[in-house]
């Protein structure tokens, strides 16, 4: 029989996966097996999640596509308020390691049927046991469904030690609830030929374990704080940027402020030089009650404070820009300082901003000669920030019929 999945069955696999984490938003996420690091590269884009970490006992595999885990452009450009930290480790799933301990989710794709039984049982152990994570996501073969795969003879890939029924999995499955206190849920996915689902189940078997509230009489592996285990070894760490980053929440914000600084100043200095019309126009459209208040713009003729500080005679024509200004006419701003306050005293040890002697003001220097490069400044997106296009692709390794058919 000629038997095909759409989508291909390992991305079926992570996508169960995905919907899963977009409906339950876990925060500490591991996937046991990374691999490739595929589904990790899937869920990095879900920042409901805190903490995204990957192991695997292959650490050259994981070391040749970890960078695709790290921040893209407009991470950097835009950063938002999530906060995101990615860890790449390689170790056993048969062996502790307690920075592993207490996560919220835990994923195996594929990868218990790679292990020994008696390995098995120590995976067990480990994820159970001593992980204790409130949810566990296990798919496995389904050994029912190879009479549909073309050119599987016993085992589907040439490493896999056993592959289960479903029964063998439900009883497995049952035994590891029993033993460490979960409840569990069956499920997969890759469809039988239709009339054949009942008989032979889904291609993947996937099985949901739910961690159980009391669980004095489970099997929880108690380990002293002083015996913790560091087992794998840190291959790759990143944070991405955050504005719970202070430093990266001044940078934004110092960016923003210069940009609606010089941006207001220009308008101002188009209605002084006799378009007042045109420019308070487009100041009611873009910024509401901004055409009023830019009347507070004043302008000042003399030394800038850098000329004076060289001891330069050069002058230039200062427009101060009072921050209540930015505050009403930049949302933005307004969003990232939280108050006119903090604004004041987040910009006043800013070497790039200069202020007005009693703080309440921007000041930006205006020069003739920058007449061109002001109505350029007329033609720039209101974000302040370059459109950014990003494709990204990653590979998979398939089972050896997957790859074959």
């Amino acid at each position: 029989m000629d038997l095909t999945f759409s989508p291909p069955l390992h991305k079926q696999r992570h996508q169960f996966v995905v919907d899963f984490v977009k409906r339950n938003k876990p925060k500490k996420v591991v996937d046991l097996g990374c691999g490739e690091c595929t589904l990790l590269k899937m869920l990095k884009f879900h920042r409901e999640i805190d903490l995204l970490v990957g192991v695997d006992v292959n650490g050259a595999k994981v070391k040749r596509k970890m960078h695709g885990l790290a921040p893209i452009s407009t991470d950097y450009l835009e950063p938002s308020y999530d906060q995101l930290r990615v860890e790449l480790y390689q170790g056993s799933v048969t062996q502790k390691d307690a920075r592993f301990k207490g996560f919220d989710l835990v994923t195996s794709i594929e990868l218990i049927e790679h292990l020994t039984p008696a390995d098995v049982e120590l995976f067990s152990e480990v994820v159970f046991g001593y992980m204790t994570p409130k949810t566990v996501i296990i798919s496995t073969p389904n050994s029912e469904f190879n009479i549909f795969l073309p050119g599987v003879s016993n085992y589907r890939h040439s490493d896999h030690k056993f592959e289960w029924t479903r029964a063998e999995f439900r009883s497995w499955a049952m035994k590891v609830c029993l033993d460490y206190g979960y409840e569990v849920e069956f499920t997969g996915v890759g469809k039988a030929p239709q009339g054949q689902q009942e008989a032979v189940g889904f291609c993947s078997q996937i099985g949901v374990f739910y961690q159980l509230g009391g669980r004095d009489c489970c099997k929880t592996l108690l380990v002293n704080d002083a015996e913790d285990l560091f087992s794998y070894t840190l291959l790759y760490s990143i944070n991405y940027p955050s504005l719970c980053d202070n430093n990266i929440l001044r940078r934004v914000l110092v960016s923003e402020v210069l940009y609606w600084a010089e941006k207001l100043k220009n308008r101002w200095m188009e209605e002084q030089a006799g378009g007042i019309c045109d420019a308070v126009a487009l100041c009611q459209t873009e910024e509401g009650a901004c055409a009023e208040e830019m009347k507070d713009l004043m302008e000042w003729s003399g030394a800038s404070d850098s000329a004076e500080k060289e001891g330069s005679c050069t002058s230039s024509r200062i427009v101060a820009v009072p921050l209540d200004v930015l505050w009403s006419c930049c949302p933005k701003v307004s969003v990232l300082s939280g108050s006119l306050c903090n604004l004041k005293h987040l910009l006043m040890d800013e070497p790039n901003i200069k202020l007005s002697q009693d703080s309440s003001a921007v000041l930006v220097n205006h020069w003739e000669q920058d007449q061109e490069e002001k109505e350029d400044d007329y033609n720039l997106d209101d974000s302040g920030y370059p459109e950014t296009s990003l494709h990204s692709n990653s590979a998979e390794q398939e089972e050896d019929w997957e790859a074959n058919n």
